[in-house]
């Protein structure tokens, strides 16, 4: 027997991978959302999921006047600015003098339970 011509041998490669490569495609396209024509056919049928109706306390605290910024327009500034280095200095000393002032009060109310029998001393 003679030896299969490059072209034939070729062709013979050519078209299961093609059948594969749109195997793979369809099969990727059946997972979209919009795209998904098995879904549409088995909602249509009665079954799949069923529209649901929001519930009243949903619907009424959604805003019927939402404006909401179009793609590519930048938001406007806010009113109020961060803080300075100064500021933000100044918030962690008064955070920490806070820290310091609640450790002391757990303190004396530890030791005021101890005084009074309420809990044992830590061992």
């Amino acid at each position: 027997m003679s030896e299969p011509s490059s072209r034939n041998h070729r062709r013979c490669g050519f078209v299961p991978r093609l059948a594969l490569v749109l195997g793979g495609l369809l099969a990727a396209g059946g997972c979209s959302g919009d795209l998904n024509a098995m879904r549409g056919a088995y909602t249509l049928a009665g079954g799949g999921p069923k529209d649901v109706k929001a519930p009243d306390f949903v619907v009424q605290s959604r805003k019927t006047d939402a404006e909401y910024l179009p793609v590519g327009v930048a938001a406007p500034a806010r009113p109020i600015s961060a803080r300075t280095a100064e500021g933000t200095k100044s918030l962690e000393n008064d955070l920490m003098g806070a820290r310091g002032r609640n450790e002391a009060k757990g303190r004396a109310a530890e030791s005021a339970a101890r005084a009074t029998g309420q809990i044992q001393p830590a061992q």
